[in-house]
């Protein structure tokens, strides 16, 4: 029978700040067999998008991409913020509600031919996930698809992945 995740997810109203419904994935890490098993079947999700990397933003991301890449046995590459990767990176800044954020890979972190799967914790407007998207391709590797523990349906972040393939345990 397939555990129904949202047990393991709390949602807190009005943080940050009003009018928001923030997910607490907390309780889920902190469940040791759950946990595994949403591991799992990111893994069985990566396997069928062909991926031989990897690639997640931080920090919450790296908490489902590094155990899944591990479980299938491929690489991982890291997407940082400033300051965080030692050698040459490329960049790609985007919008924010307000302002803007950029983010970095090192440049041969993935490479033309490569088979990247991006995985974050929660899609939801898509700004950070395109943005990482796009820095996967500028690196000349091939996003086959994009996999989430949860998925805010109400904001339609798929529309802004370019068609990307998306996976999600968990819908709201």
């Amino acid at each position: 029978m397939s555990r129904d995740f949202r047990d393991l997810i709390h949602v807190v109203p009005d943080f940050p700040k009003p009018g928001i419904s923030f997910k607490d994935i907390t309780p889920l890490l902190a469940d040791g067999p759950a946990f595994a098993d949403c591991i799992d079947r990111m893994a069985t999700a990566v396997k069928a998008f062909g991926a031989d990397m990897v690639a997640a933003p931080e920090s919450r991301g790296f908490l489902f991409g590094v155990p899944v890449a591990m479980k299938l046995g491929i690489g991982f590459a890291p997407i940082r913020k400033k300051g965080k990767l030692p050698r040459k990176t490329r960049s790609i800044t985007y919008a924010l509600e307000y302002g803007t954020d950029t983010l970095f890979i090192h440049e041969d972190a993935v490479g033309p031919g490569q088979k990247v799967v991006v995985i974050d914790d929660v899609l939801a407007t898509g700004g950070t996930m395109a943005a990482c998207i796009g820095l996967v391709r500028d690196c000349g590797a091939d996003v086959t698809g994009a996999a989430f523990l949860m998925e805010l349906g109400f904001l339609d972040g798929r529309s802004k992945l370019g068609g990307v393939p998306v996976h999600a345990l968990v819908a709201y």
